[in-house]
């Protein structure tokens, strides 16, 4: 499996991109596909994810901003930013696994993030 992110780029604070994440196969074998992001020095944070059932679940720095979907032809999930801040700036990964972690965004999102397949990132760049 490989997952191809995209349409990373430099905006002003306020702004918008949307993130693609392209899968080499259908999404849909996924338990849980989603994006999470690295800032210098940091470690890395969940963003958004999907679920195969299609429950959508963000981080609360970024909920009402951004919004995460699914194309109809279940290869991509797109992130769809919008009121960009400066430190929403970062390298932005996507990520898909196929364990289903108790079906909880919990056991999702507290899972050993060596787990599952990750994309090669794309840089998100907000002047302010």
């Amino acid at each position: 499996v490989q997952l191809q992110a995209s349409g990373g780029g430099l905006v002003q604070a306020g702004g918008s991109l949307r993130l693609s994440c392209a899968a080499s196969g259908s999404t849909e074998e996924f338990s849980y596909i989603g994006w999470y992001r690295q800032a210098p020095g940091k470690q890395r944070e969940f963003v958004a994810a999907r679920s195969s059932g299609g429950s959508v679940n963000y981080a609360e720095a970024v909920k009402g901003r951004f919004t995460i979907s699914r194309a109809n032809a279940a290869n991509t999930v797109y992130l769809q930013m919008n009121s960009l801040k400066p430190e929403d700036a970062a390298v932005y990964y996507c990520n898909a696994v196929l364990s289903s972690y108790g079906s909880t965004w919990e056991g999702y999102k507290s899972r050993d993030l060596d787990d599952g397949y990750w994309g090669q990132g794309t840089q998100v760049t907000v002047s302010s």
